[in-house]
C-alpha cells in the first residue's frame, strides 16, 4: 500500500494509534487537527500542505485533500484523506524559487542596462544599470509605455520597430542610438 512505502510504517504499526498524537510533529498538530475537524464537521479542505516524518524520521511533504466518510444513511462517521507525496515537487520548486533569485540578482546587478516590455510596449523589468544611465528609477518607469515615454520623438519610430520585431521573436544585434 502507498501510505504505507511513503511512511515506512507497516498497517499494523498505525492502525488504532492517533494520527495527530503519533505521527505529526508539534508544530503542525493544531493545523491538522483543525483539518480533520473540518471534516467532521462535513466541510471538505483541498491541497492542504503538511510535512509527515517517516518512520526513520525523514520529512515527506504531502498534499491532503480531506472529506468526510458517511454511512449509507449520511451520517459522518469519519473523516477520509488523501494525501500525495509532493517532496519532489517541493524540492524543485525551491530550486526553480533559487534560480529565479539568482537571475534576479544578475539582471539587476548587470553591468548594461536591461530593460523589459510587455506585449503592450509597457516596462517590466528596468535593471540598476538602466536607472543608473536614464535617471528614471524602476518604480517610474513599470507600467508605463517605453517608446512613448521615454525615448526621444527622432528615435520612437526605430525603436518601436525593433521592439515590435523583438515581441515577434526576431532578433536584433547591436541596435544603437544616442
Amino acid at each position: 500500500n502507498k501510505a504505507a512505502e511513503i511512511t515506512k510504517y507497516a498497517k499494523e504499526e498505525v492502525m488504532g494509534r492517533n494520527l495527530v498524537d503519533g505521527f505529526i510533529r508539534q508544530q503542525y498538530k493544531a493545523a491538522v487537527k483543525r483539518v480533520l475537524a473540518n471534516g467532521l464537521r462535513g466541510e471538505e479542505t483541498s491541497n492542504f500542505e503538511f510535512p509527515l516524518f517517516t518512520k526513520d524520521q525523514e520529512r515527506v511533504d504531502i498534499l491532503l485533500n480531506c472529506a468526510s466518510r458517511r454511512a449509507a444513511k449520511g451520517k459522518i462517521v469519519g473523516v477520509v484523506g488523501v494525501g500525495q507525496d509532493i517532496t519532489e515537487r517541493k524540492k524543485v520548486e525551491s530550486e526553480l524559487e533559487r534560480v529565479a533569485l539568482d537571475l534576479r540578482m544578475l539582471i539587476d546587478t548587470a553591468n548594461a542596462p536591461i530593460f523589459g516590455i510587455d506585449s503592450n510596449g509597457n516596462v517590466n523589468e528596468w535593471n540598476n544599470k538602466a536607472a543608473e544611465i536614464t535617471g528614471f528609477d524602476k518604480m517610474e518607469v513599470l507600467n508605463h509605455n517605453l517608446v512613448e515615454e521615454f525615448i526621444h520623438s527622432d528615435y520612437k519610430p526605430m525603436v518601436k520597430h525593433v521592439l515590435e520585431n523583438a515581441l515577434q521573436g526576431k532578433e536584433t544585434a547591436n541596435f544603437e542610438f544616442p
